[in-house]
């Protein structure tokens, strides 16, 4: 009498197992692809905000030194 094979997985139910184990492996990887570059994304924008808000700093800064220097009698008597 030849052995029973219902509880011996066929090569066809292990090839289809090993298939949705990767494609399962691969949507979680893409899952975190997706969240690493939104967050990367975030950040740049964010640093990009900071950068303008610096530039903006700067330029007033350089505007009132300006200013002040005009103001005072030192910097009066070097324009003449």
């Amino acid at each position: 009498m030849p052995p029973k094979t219902d509880n011996i997985p066929s090569a066809s139910d292990g090839t289809a197992e090993l298939t949705s184990f990767v494609q399962g492996l691969l949507q979680q990887m893409q899952s975190r692809f997706e969240e690493m570059s939104n967050n990367i994304i975030s950040r740049i924008d964010d640093m990009g905000t900071r950068i303008d808000d610096l530039e903006k700093s700067i330029d007033e800064l350089m505007q009132q030194a300006g200013t002040e220097e005009e103001d005072t009698p030192k910097a009066k008597g070097k324009k003449k």
